[in-house]
């Protein structure tokens, strides 16, 4: 399993466990806050859930960009790389 899919894989999990998307609904080009319905206080949970995760300070710049899905996983991957 490559590492851009372990944190698909994680980042797919705490939707559904925090947020209560569906399984189905969850795909690299899903819109969090359109497709998946999260508000901005669903995000910063989301952070906080992903920062405890790495034990990476996660900057808010970096989540200023994030749309989709897959912006989450490529701004998680950047930050594990800076480490």
């Amino acid at each position: 399993m490559t590492e851009q899919q372990a944190i698909y894989d994680e980042v797919s999990a705490l939707l559904v466990k925090l947020f209560e998307v569906e399984p189905q609904d969850i795909h690299p080009d899903a819109r969090l806050y359109e497709d998946l319905e999260l508000d901005s206080i669903d995000a910063v949970d989301m952070i906080v859930h992903l920062q405890k995760k790495t034990g990476k300070k996660i900057k808010p710049e970096e989540f200023k960009a994030v749309r989709t899905v897959q912006d989450v996983v490529d701004a998680v991957e950047r930050l594990l790389k800076e480490a």
